[in-house]
């Protein structure tokens, strides 16, 4: 049987048609008249979903890009930051902030669960000279969400110290708030929440970090945000843009708007919410302790290999999930719930699951399962 294609990772993700159109459609200049109109509306629009009001900028780059424009524009050679090292993108902060000469002082938390306020405030209180605490909102890797609004409130009593967050998997699908919550930088990308190709990163910086970036001594060129700074104020990128996803993003970001944040969110919600009641029914357990909405992570059974399982789905189902990096590989499924996803492909996601388990031996009763999951949706 020859199965729709479907792209269940954590990203990149599905691409509603309407944004394929546009990503599909003749080129235009990034200087012309329409594309500067479109871009200053989509500077209006992020910070709307950053919920800040301080200028979002767009760079052509993923999400690491901006990883790495937030380290080089907020800190100099030999200042100390503390990261939190609860997965592999947490691993990524250290070794960045480490190409930057800086002293790094890591939080190790065991993969599948949260850094708690209480170790992040110890380790200020050990380092108060402490000058960023960088750390992710939803570590991707394990589909653990982290407690941003309570580590901002203890980063915060420190005056001097900065508050870095890689949202890139957090952005629209959790209750993320810049400004409300003091954060002083957030990172997005565009192949998440906003249902674009990969590409496109976004990073915002609060007045204090705005006020910390004109004394930095870290040499950068390309993500020198200073140059976005003053290309932003004329309603531009300092380099060439993107044109085509910026002119996607600015349709996706409207009809987000049109609709509220708050409907996306919940939305993304649901739909992890459903499929982990898929996943009990199918006998299985899920792996983080605190899950994000943005993912569901399954424990593969101890008798399987998850490279080959995962494999298997994508070869006969036509379904791709992602599996586990490094102590992780071959043990866990990750299933995205971010992009264009309909019910048919949350249905989907729990039925082939179901059946190529049971093609490995593993029964399931996947017609129950999947009969849980539209009862869900029925209600």
């Amino acid at each position: 049987m020859n199965y729709p294609y479907r792209l269940l990772a954590p990203g990149p993700v599905q691409i509603p048609e309407y944004a394929r159109q546009i990503l599909a459609a003749p080129m235009i200049h990034h200087r012309a008249p329409q594309f500067i109109a479109e871009l200053e509306q989509v500077f209006i629009n992020l910070k709307k979903v950053f919920f800040t009001d301080e200028p979002v900028y767009i760079l052509s780059s993923t999400g690491s890009g901006a990883m790495e424009a937030a380290i080089a524009n907020t800190l100099s050679p030999g200042d100390r930051v503390i990261t939190v090292d609860a997965g592999k993108f947490g691993e990524r902060w250290a070794k960045m902030a480490s190409l930057y000469q800086l002293k790094v002082e890591t939080i190790h938390v065991t993969w599948g669960e949260s850094v708690t306020k209480e170790q992040i405030e110890h380790a200020l209180a050990q380092f108060p000279d402490t000058k960023a605490v960088l750390m992710q909102a939803t570590e991707t890797s394990t589909g653990a969400l982290q407690p941003v609004k309570e580590i901002a409130a203890a980063v915060k009593k420190y005056p001097d110290c900065l508050f870095i967050v890689d949202a890139i998997t957090s952005v629209l699908s959790t209750d993320l708030r810049m400004d409300d919550w003091s954060i002083d930088v957030v990172v997005a990308g565009s192949q998440k929440a906003f249902m674009l190709p990969t590409g496109l990163s976004f990073i915002s910086l609060s007045k204090k970090a705005q006020a910390v970036m004109s004394k930095t001594k870290c040499a950068n060129f390309y993500f020198d945000l200073k140059a976005e700074q003053k290309a932003y104020a004329l309603k531009q990128t300092k380099f060439s843009s993107s044109v085509a996803e910026i002119r996607a993003l600015h349709a996706i970001l409207t009809k987000i708007l049109e609709n509220g944040i708050s409907s996306l969110t919940s939305e993304i919600q649901k739909r992890a919410r459903i499929t982990r009641i898929g996943i009990e029914a199918l006998g299985l357990t899920t792996y983080p302790t605190t899950p994000s909405p943005s993912l569901t992570v399954v424990n593969v059974p101890d008798t399987l290999d998850g490279k080959k399982l995962r494999r298997h789905i994508e070869e006969t189902y036509n379904i791709t999930f992602m599996g586990g990096q490094d102590q992780l590989e071959g043990k866990i499924i990750r299933i995205g719930h971010l992009g264009d996803i309909s019910q048919e492909d949350v249905v989907a996601s729990i039925e082939f699951l179901g059946k190529a388990l049971n093609d490995f031996g593993y029964k399931t009763d996947w017609q129950s399962a999947v009969a849980k999951v539209l009862r869900e949706y029925e209600a």
